[in-house]
C-alpha cells in the first residue's frame, strides 16, 4: 500500500508568500495547501496523514501564537513559524509551545525545506504513535471488568495467590483471567504487559485507590 504524500500546510496573509511557497513545496514533492488567515485554515478538517504547518506569526485575524495554542493538541501537525519581524520573546513563546522552527523573512530555500523534512518526521513518528495507542485502547476495551482489576493487580507486581486474596476468588480463577488478559493484549510476557499498561494508564494499586478506568476495586463482588 503506497504512502499517503505529506501536507505542508502555509498560513500567511501575504498572497507573494503563499504563491512562492506553494510552488516551493511541489517542487520538493508534497502537497500544498495554503490559506489567508487562521480562521480559513481552522475551517479545514485535519488531515490525518503526515503534515506540517508553516505559520505566519502576523496574520489579519488570529495571530500566529493563538493560532498555535488552539491546536495545540495536533502533536501530528508540528509547526514552523515565519515572520518579517521576530524578536527574542516570541521566538522563545513558539519554541516552548512546541514550535520545530522560527524563521525570519527572507530565509533560503533549503533552510525551509530542511525544516519541513524535521517536521514531517516529527508528523509520521506522532501518527505512528497515536495508530499503537489506538490499537492497545481497543484491546483494553475486550477485557472484562474483572480481567482489568487482575491486570492492573498483575502489572503491580502480585502474585497470583496474592491476587486471589485481594479478589476473593480462587487461584485457579486468577490464572485464567490473567491468561485471558495476555492473549487479548497480545503480550509475549509481563514485561510487555507492564509497559502496555503503563502506555495506558494502568498504575500500580496503592492504599485501595482506583485500580483503572471502569475497572471495579479489590473486593468488590463478581
Amino acid at each position: 500500500m503506497p504512502h499517503p504524500t505529506p501536507i505542508v500546510f502555509v498560513v500567511d496573509d501575504d498572497v507573494s508568500v503563499r504563491e512562492s511557497l506553494d510552488q516551493l513545496i511541489r517542487t520538493a514533492g508534497y502537497r500544498a495547501e495554503t490559506y489567508d488567515s487562521a480562521r480559513a485554515f481552522l475551517a479545514r478538517p485535519r488531515a490525518g496523514v503526515p503534515s506540517c504547518l508553516v505559520l505566519d506569526v502576523s496574520l489579519p485575524d488570529l495571530n500566529g501564537l493563538v493560532l498555535q495554542q488552539r491546536i495545540a493538541d495536533r502533536s501530528d501537525m508540528p509547526i514552523i513559524f515565519i515572520t518579517g519581524h521576530g524578536d527574542i520573546p516570541m521566538t522563545v513563546q513558539a519554541m516552548k509551545a512546541g514550535a520545530v522552527e522560527f524563521l525570519t523573512k527572507p530565509f533560503g530555500d533549503e533552510v525551509l525545506l530542511t525544516a519541513i523534512a524535521s517536521a514531517l518526521e516529527r508528523s509520521r513518528a506522532a501518527l505512528d504513535q497515536q495508530a499503537e495507542m489506538g490499537i492497545l485502547r481497543d484491546r483494553q476495551k475486550s477485557l472484562s471488568s474483572r480481567e482489568r482489576e487482575v491486570m492492573a493487580l498483575v502489572v503491580s507486581g502480585l502474585l497470583n495467590k496474592q491476587i486471589a486474596g485481594e479478589l476473593h476468588i480462587s487461584e485457579i480463577t486468577v490464572k485464567a483471567h490473567r491468561g485471558r488478559v495476555m492473549r487479548k493484549m497480545k503480550a509475549g510476557s509481563l514485561a510487555d504487559l507492564v509497559k502496555m499498561a503503563g502506555r495506558l494508564g494502568v498504575g500500580p494499586v496503592a492504599g485501595g485507590g482506583p485500580i483503572a478506568a471502569g475497572a471495579r476495586r479489590p473486593g468488590a463482588p463478581s
